[in-house]
């Protein structure tokens, strides 16, 4: 998913192309229901005002368009607390009986360690970035195609969406996605030019503040941050503006578009459980990548945004 050819080790999976699409999906059993125990909607009210967007980080890539660092305003608006859950997701797909596009497409990209051998061995993998694998089956419910599932994932981020899925939902719950000024201003949680939501030293007293590689990519990792593949949307202390897992964990889409006047590649923001700073530092709160709209892999989710005092969700999660 990587958007930028001049650096193909990307932590995100390569964008979908249908001259790669394996067979239609295997049948993976009915969808989960919502316990409701985990719908995490916390919606937090930001002020608004003039903040330093972007930055001029040594560590950033020159195609993805962090710089110059700029003055940007941003109006008053709400943003949940946390990433959309699987427990959140199921309660939409239960309520309106909504297919996402990746179950239409029958499959989407798994990082290949993740995998039980035999499939991982039928499934193909990009040339660039042979740590993915196109999966059959592949799918939000089944994060790892067929025999996996989310019963035990329900307060973790709902992941393999397309740009388009999250607007489906965003529409069903009278939401939106963030713009990227707006995810910005609030990940940096009121802090000027720091690195991450939380300052500038990565692990503070050598306390691990998000779910990022730990180890050496792609060969080993000692999830030494406490988890492998994703985290609960919880984990990890907020950062000052009460927003969780802002740095790493999965991909967040934003709502705007890579390049002005473009509509087939939207920007993500955030980093995923998969970056590292040897290849991918885009867990900083600046970083940015994209991906096209009909993308969806095993590290990309989202959370939602709202106008400033805007009246509860028509369709709000299980309490």
């Amino acid at each position: 998913m990587s958007s930028h050819p001049e650096n193909p080790h990307s932590c995100c999976a390569p964008g979908r192309e249908k001259s790669t699409a394996p067979a239609p999906a295997v049948p993976v059993g009915p969808r989960p229901r919502p316990t409701g125990a985990s719908a995490y909607t916390d919606r937090v009210e930001l002020p608004g005002g003039a903040f330093r967007m972007g930055s001029e980080d040594a560590d950033a890539n020159p195609g993805d368009g962090e710089g110059p660092v700029r003055e940007v305003r941003v109006a008053a608006f709400a943003i949940d607390a946390y990433a959309v859950t699987n427990d959140r997701f199921a309660a939409f797909a239960e309520a309106t009986g909504y297919r996402t596009e990746t179950e239409e497409y029958g499959w989407s990209y798994v990082f290949a360690k993740f995998l039980p051998g035999p499939l991982r061995k039928i499934s193909p993998r990009p040339r660039q970035t042979p740590w993915w694998c196109a999966v059959q089956g592949a799918r939000w419910d089944s994060p790892e195609g067929p025999g996996s599932h989310v019963r035990d994932r329900g307060d973790h981020p709902v992941v393999h969406l397309t740009w388009r899925d999250a607007q489906a939902f965003c529409q069903w719950a009278g939401a939106r996605l963030p713009t990227e000024a707006e995810w910005e201003y609030a990940a940096r949680g009121g802090l000027d030019q720091a690195r991450y939501p939380w300052g500038d030293d990565l692990t503070p007293g050598g306390e691990h503040r998000c779910n990022i590689w730990q180890g050496t990519f792609p060969a080993r990792n000692t999830a030494a941050d406490g988890y492998a593949g994703t985290a609960p949307v919880h984990a990890y202390a907020p950062n000052a503006f009460g927003l969780h897992n802002a740095a790493g964990n999965v991909w967040e889409w934003s709502a705007d578009p890579w390049h002005a006047g473009t509509d087939d590649r939207r920007t993500m923001r955030g980093g995923s459980y998969l970056c590292h700073d040897s290849y991918c530092n885009r867990y900083r709160v600046a970083a940015r990548t994209s991906n096209t709209v009909d993308s969806s892999s095993g590290n990309i989710g989202f959370r939602v945004a709202w106008p400033a005092r805007s009246a509860p969700a028509a369709h709000p999660a299980p309490p």
